[in-house]
């Protein structure tokens, strides 16, 4: 069996642990600044927990704010807990890292974006996770840098 260094599970790793830090920061510190983040998550994740309401009327991919309030931002190795505001309704959710599919802070043109790239076979072992560095999509004028100049081809 030939043996090879995984780098696409490593930059899918180190990026989630990025995400981990900083949301850490602002659980223990609160948000500095002008900074907020947008993150999208998929809903269909086994190990998300959202209200009912939410999850019907976000049946595959869900956008939340963390900007001016929230409460109880729990995070672990895992994933974050957070109690965000819908409409005057405090709803509280369970996000895991591994269903973060965008990451993006556009106070500083920052994002993270995770695609699943290969088959559709769950058994399958070569597939791969994308991930890139890209501009937010509520600013048109970030710098863009792709992860994909350091790939070998």
């Amino acid at each position: 069996m030939a043996r090879s260094i995984d780098y696409g599970n490593l930059m899918h790793r180190a990026m989630r642990g990025l995400i981990q830090t900083v949301l850490a920061d602002v659980a223990r510190d609160g948000l500095p600044g002008a900074h907020h983040f947008f993150i999208t998550f998929d809903t269909m994740h086994p190990d998300v927990q959202i209200a009912d309401w939410l999850r019907e009327r976000y049946p595959t991919e869900m956008t939340v704010v963390i900007q001016h309030w929230y409460e109880n931002l729990v995070v672990t190795d895992e994933g974050f807990t957070i109690t965000l505001n819908f409409g005057n309704n405090p709803e509280p959710m369970v996000i895991p890292f591994d269903a973060v599919r965008t990451f993006v802070d556009p106070s500083v043109e920052f994002g993270l974006r995770f695609e699943s790239q290969g088959s559709d076979d769950e058994d399958e072992e070569d597939d791969e996770e994308d991930i890139e560095v890209e501009e937010p999509e509520v600013r048109r004028d970030a710098e863009v840098v792709s992860l994909d100049q350091f790939r070998k081809h």
